[in-house]
């Protein structure tokens, strides 16, 4: 008895002190979290606002955008391929083979290099707000696609929604005063290949079941939208390059410009990591609206009116809709199998390939 009442006595400081470890941490990872998530709304925001004064400033003078985001892969396949081959600090995942490259990876890279191509030809024709604003019809062009790949199923409550964020998209679009019909072109162009994107990713995930972590997703998808840019690039913006004497090449802003996209797609995939993707998309929300209401402020060629803000916000509404009703079932399974793997170390989690949609 005496023995026992000794242990108990020794063991109650044991069970008693760890009590406020857990509130502390719980508090610590909290900060983490919107650490991360007002992050990734600073550098995405910034990266915009980057891209459109590389491409249209005069002081840079390079209105390339094939080039520019050539660059941008080109750059992150070094980095990557350093990482995993050179340093070796980042494992890449087994099992990727030739018949799955082929066949899911370099169907989602041409799309990805074709969305940025036409995202960032369409800052030379219209301004930063005006591409956010047409940006809020991306889930009524996945939803068709999804509809016609036999992916979705048309319902009435889909239906509702994606006809609020389209009214919202055409009423912006009235209310826009210098409305530029190249600019809109490229950038639903630019829409309509990210939306294959998304379709060809959720194909590659059902038929394959392929989970990869960020670098290995990069490490194997960059190169290959490299490739695609590097073929229009070759034939549309060389011949202009060659001919042109009045542009320069500045090495450190097209540098810094490659590096900050680099880390862009890391906070992506540090966010979703971290939370869920349907966190993801709202704190996307917010960021398309500090891009709108910002670029109005910083750029010249910016003028929002009230029917622009109107038809957005009627928009946003409807993503809103639309992203509570899809992604949260997603995020509730992503953040399970998160709570199994520590924090500390996001670059090792493993993350379903269609978290990548949140990088653009």
């Amino acid at each position: 008895m005496e023995r026992n009442g000794g242990k108990q006595q020794q063991q109650q400081p044991e069970t008693a002190a760890p009590a406020p470890a857990p509130r502390k941490g719980a508090w610590r990872d909290g900060a983490v979290t919107y650490f991360h998530l007002l992050f990734y709304i600073a550098i995405s925001g910034g990266q915009i606002f980057f891209n459109k004064w590389v491409l249209s400033s005069k002081e840079i003078n390079f209105p390339y955008p094939v080039a520019l985001t050539l660059l941008h892969m080109l750059f992150s396949s070094v980095v990557c391929f350093a990482a995993t081959k050179i340093f070796k600090v980042i494992k890449i995942d087994e099992g990727m083979t030739t018949d799955v490259y082929v066949s899911s990876v370099i169907p989602i890279g041409a799309m990805f290099a074709m969305t940025l191509w036409l995202g960032n030809s369409a800052y030379l024709y219209i301004s930063v707000a005006f591409a956010q604003m047409l940006k809020a019809i991306m889930p009524v062009a996945v939803f068709l696609l999804g509809t016609a790949f036999g992916l979705e199923e048309m319902n009435c409550k889909m239906l509702a929604i994606m006809s609020i964020i389209s009214v919202g998209v055409i009423v912006a679009s009235v209310g826009e005063i210098t409305i530029s019909w190249v600019g809109v072109v490229y950038q639903m162009g630019g829409v309509v290949a990210e939306a294959l994107r998304l379709i060809f990713i959720e194909i590659f995930l059902k038929k394959k079941g392929v989970r990869l972590n960020l670098i290995s997703m990069m490490y194997y998808v960059s190169p290959c939208s490299a490739f695609c840019l590097f073929i229009p690039w070759l034939f549309l913006e060389k011949p202009k390059m060659d001919a042109s004497i009045s542009w320069n090449f500045p090495p450190i802003t097209l540098f810094l410009n490659c590096m900050c996209t680099f880390v862009l797609n890391l906070s992506v995939f540090l966010v979703i990591s971290r939370t869920s993707a349907l966190t993801a998309r709202v704190t996307g929300v917010v960021r398309d609206w500090s891009v709108v209401l910002l670029s109005a402020a910083i750029f010249a060629d910016t003028k929002l009116t009230f029917i622009n803000i109107v038809g957005y916000a009627i928009a946003i509404v409807g993503v809103v809709a639309y992203n509570n009703h899809k992604l949260k079932p997603q995020a509730n399974q992503q953040q399970g199998a998160d709570s199994k793997v520590s924090p500390g170390s996001p670059l090792h989690v493993e993350i379903p390939l269609n978290s990548t949609k949140e990088s653009s």
